[in-house]
């Protein structure tokens, strides 16, 4: 991702997680926004600069132009060098065509290079559409948090 694709996914990657975060239930509406901009500042300090962070634009191959973004981070963790997925994103316009298969294929191709054994990541169970994707991609549940609102 170029440092001009970065500020153009930033502003719209922030509003976009405190709105899901607010219909997740976690954030109230009045602080999501802020909250928001608090962590993809504490993951990002140094944008797409930041050290084991990987951020791509996603390009449509036939006619060059972009149609979402990625951003991986690599770690080592107690049972294998792993790849986070913090953000995933193919513009309205472009879903349902294939294109986050592919780009879920070319992510295993990168992360290949980097030596990465696991891909791990977190959907909002409301994301019906992502939750297929990521199933079809070969992903399965690891952990599950469930929550119960008492009225």
């Amino acid at each position: 991702m170029s440092k001009h694709d970065f500020h153009d996914y930033l502003p719209n990657a922030i509003a976009e997680y405190a709105n899901q975060k607010v219909k997740a239930g976690t954030w109230r509406e009045k602080e999501a926004l802020n909250l928001s901009k608090e962590s993809f500042a504490k993951l990002l300090p140094n944008g797409v600069n930041t050290e084991n962070h990987y951020l791509f634009s996603i390009i449509e191959p036939i006619n060059q132009i972009k149609i979402g973004y990625l951003w991986f981070q690599c770690f080592d963790s107690l049972a294998a060098k792993t790849a986070f997925i913090n953000d995933f994103y193919i513009f309205e316009e472009f879903r349902g065509k294939g294109y986050g298969t592919q780009a879920m294929e070319a992510l295993d191709a990168e992360v290949r290079k980097l030596q990465v054994s696991k891909i791990t990541l977190h959907v909002f169970s409301h994301n019906k559409r992502a939750i297929a994707l990521y199933q079809k991609a070969g992903f399965e549940d690891t952990d599950l948090i469930m929550a119960k609102y008492v009225r």
